[in-house]
């Protein structure tokens, strides 16, 4: 096994990243006892907590909902969130803190270690995960991709009272949570849904194409782990391979792979989408 620490995401992290993430440090974390807690530049939100009162205390299971990672303690837990631009690394012998370095758990098993240059990204301690701060943040989440209760009919009842484009509410994540930007417009595409298309104007039957798309999609990416656009690593160094499969997120003028049309970029919500208008329709 490669010895390199560093999970490093310099885009914004979907649940993909979050997930590969998560599976890179949690069992290297489990059981360790906290023995330090390092705070650096003020995140989006206060921990919440004297970080002494972390001290002693052991990690228990690393999950995740959403894009949040909930590290339970023997009292309460630690909600995280790596913002925009956040990255997490687990180390055994971590090199001194820089400046984008802005909270460290030190444990007798390494240091678990936020870097966040914009500081985005949060720490929070609640006494739970479904009290205090962490219930607040997670309350107005959607389905996880993967729960059975993902289906068709509750995408389109979901739908029906939105006017907004399908992607925009696919992004939104108030209806399904790990369908970010790359992957909305990978399940789209899969789907055959022009991403300009009204909300409450998809089809019964083509919420069932689309449910279906966005769960093989995000499957595809964790198997994958995730997507490198740039210089993405989990703890063990290894890149993540989906862009490599992408078959319209990037290709704005690349011959579509499923008809004769042309990836075509626009832009929705301040975020670049790809489709092929060709056999995407509204």
């Amino acid at each position: 096994m490669r010895s390199r620490p560093a999970t490093i995401i310099p885009f914004m992290p979907e649940l993909p990243e979050v997930e590969v993430t998560r599976q890179s440090f949690a069992r290297r974390i489990h059981g360790a006892q906290i023995h330090a807690v390092r705070l650096g530049k003020p995140l989006r939100w206060p921990l919440g907590c004297e970080p002494d009162s972390l001290v002693s205390q052991a990690v228990g299971e690393v999950t995740r909902r959403g894009k949040y990672l909930w590290l339970a303690l023997d009292r309460g837990g630690l909600l995280m969130h790596l913002g925009m631009s956040g990255s997490l690394a687990f180390d055994v012998a971590p090199k001194a803190p820089g400046p984008h370095d802005h909270f460290d758990l030190v444990t007798a098993q390494g240091t678990l270690r936020l870097t966040d240059p914009r500081r985005f990204g949060a720490v929070v301690w609640s006494p739970a995960l479904e009290t205090g701060m962490a219930g607040k943040l997670l309350a107005s989440l959607g389905l996880e991709p993967f729960d059975p209760a993902f289906t068709g009919a509750h995408l389109h009842a979901a739908l029906r009272g939105r006017r907004v484009a399908i992607k925009q509410a696919l992004l939104g994540g108030a209806i399904v949570v790990g369908a970010g930007n790359i992957y909305a417009c990978e399940a789209l595409f899969e789907a055959g849904i022009d991403p300009r298309t009204r909300s409450d104007r998809v089809s019964r039957a083509r919420c069932d194409k689309l449910a279906a798309a966005v769960r093989e999609t995000l499957a595809r990416a964790l198997a994958l782990g995730g997507s490198t656009l740039r210089d993405f690593r989990d703890a063990h160094g290894m890149p993540g391979e989906f862009q490599l499969q992408a078959r319209v997120y990037g290709r704005a003028g690349e011959p579509c792979v499923r008809c004769d049309g042309t990836v075509r970029r626009i832009v929705q919500g301040q975020r670049a989408t790809f489709f092929c208008a060709g056999c995407q329709r509204r």
